[in-house]
Parts: C-alpha cells; structure tokens; sequence
C-alpha cells in the first residue's frame, strides 16, 4: 500500500545498570514466594516441603535473568523520559516489525531515527505543527494552505506506517501520515519571516512550532539520516502525544515492570508443578 506513496505524490505538504536490577530482582522474588503460598501441598514428606520451600527463591532468578528486557541503544544523546519509554517499548515487544523506526517527541521538539534493531542512527531538533493537538482535522490534506486556520496546524500523535515519496514539487519527503498530508522533510526556508533555520538552532524547543502540521528537520540529518534509514523500505514513525499519555495512544508498557511481571508469573508456574511433582 504505502509503495504506491512514492509514485504519486501529493501537492500539500502541511508545512541501564546493576542498581536498578536488584529491585526489580527483589520484587519479582516477593511476588513469587507470595503467590506460590498457594500453590503448596497441605501435606506432603519433610524432604518434599523443604524442596518446595527452596524453590521460589532459585526459580524466580532464573525466570528473571530469562526475561530480561530490551532496550533502545540512545547511545549518549539526550532524550525524555517519553521517548525512551517508547523506543524501549518498541524494542522489547518488536511492535516496529524489523523496519526502522523514528520517534518524534513533540514536547521537547526533537526526532530520533533508529534502525531495525534499535541503534541510533542519529538525532536533530525538528519544527512541528503550529497548534498543540494530538489530532489532525478531518479532510485537512485535500485543503488549500489559505483555508486552513492557525488552530487547525497540528501535528497528529501516533503510530504510522512510513515510506519516501515525492511532493509536488518534486523533492523528496518521507510521508508520515498521508492521508493528512504530513511529512518529514528538509526545512522550509522560503518563507525568511519565518526564521525557521534559527528557530532549530535555539536551545529551547519554545519557538519550534510553527509549520502546517510537517515535521521540518535540519537539511544535513535528512539527508544523512532519514533518508537512507528509509530507502528501499517502509519503517514506523511514533509522534509521541502531548495532550494525552503515551499509553493511551501505543498501549505501550514499562519493559522493567513487564519483565517483573512475566518472570514472577513464570515462577509461580513452575513452581506449581514443582509442588506437583513432590505431592
């Protein structure tokens, strides 16, 4: 479907450490012993119960040291604590279905491009929609610039299928939502009022919204950057919300509390049919 994208083209572009183990490792022990209580035989033979008694402690390490979750390399660039809850969430579940994938922080105004398997590629500041909202308006891609209203600029939130394509002017742009006509593409700088080139070089992302809804990003990181992350393959862009939580929008989920939860549910079932076998 999105291959047909870079045919036709569109004329409206709107514009971790061994510190954090121990208590997770903890946790998934206590929610282990607790829940293997129940799981115990009313009676069984001293030698048994002093197996059974042994276990939950051996098992949940071992679930635990099984489960552990993956992360996104960021290597040593700065980023939110939203941006790095999605791409580690992206990473571990594999949501991203080997493509590579961007994340776009909306409220810090910054783009992060990672490959297949969650490295860095590299990262830039970005110009977004000139309103805050996590929602396009229906129909606005088949509108003129003229008709469209300073309220109605947004940068929609969300999980979209990516892929090059061409505009009507015949530059390429990776097209983000198509249907509402938003890309990502080299910033626009025909418009010197605008300031937009100084706008990306400020260090405060306060003065980054001002397209139509398009992710404007410095000429050298498309170049070098989106674009050959992108070329001969479709990825995933997430636009992280800001009117809503993260959650609500990817269903996403914390890995360590994920990891916790599964390797204590792992345990408790092998330790039930440990309990099982020593009846």
């Amino acid at each position: 479907m999105r291959a047909l994208v870079a045919t036709i083209g569109k004329g409206l572009c709107l514009g971790l450490s061994a510190a954090s183990f121990f208590p997770g490792h903890a946790a998934a022990v206590e929610d282990a012993v607790q829940l293997s209580k129940l799981a115990r035989p009313s009676s069984a033979a001293a030698g048994s119960t002093q197996s059974v008694a042994a276990a939950p402690f051996t098992i949940a390490t071992q679930a635990l040291a099984a489960n552990s979750p993956k992360r996104a390399n960021f290597e040593r660039e700065r980023a939110s604590r939203a941006s790095r809850h999605v791409a580690d969430w992206v990473v571990d579940s594999g949501d991203n279905h080997g493509m590579p994938f961007a994340i776009v922080d909306k409220t810090d105004a910054k783009v992060f491009v990672f490959d297949a398997l969650g490295r860095l590629r590299g990262a830039a500041p970005a110009l977004l929609g000139l309103a805050r909202g996590d929602d396009a308006v229906p129909g606005i891609g088949d509108r003129a610039l003229s008709s469209i209203s300073p309220g109605e600029r947004t940068t929609p939130a969300g999980r979209f299928v990516a892929a090059l394509g061409m505009n009507a002017h015949g530059q390429d742009i990776l097209w983000v939502d198509y249907n509402s006509a938003v890309s990502m593409h080299r910033v626009i700088t025909t418009k010197p009022k605008e300031r937009r080139l100084q706008r990306l070089a400020t260090a405060t992302p306060l003065d980054n919204r001002i397209s139509y809804g398009c992710i404007n990003v410095p000429a050298k990181f498309y170049e070098n950057v989106v674009r050959p992350a992108f070329t001969g393959t479709n990825g995933i862009v997430y636009v992280l919300p800001e009117t809503r939580s993260t959650r609500e929008v990817f269903a996403s989920y914390d890995v360590d509390e994920h990891a916790r939860l599964k390797s204590a549910s792992q345990a408790v079932s092998a330790q039930v049919t440990a309990a099982a076998v020593g009846r």
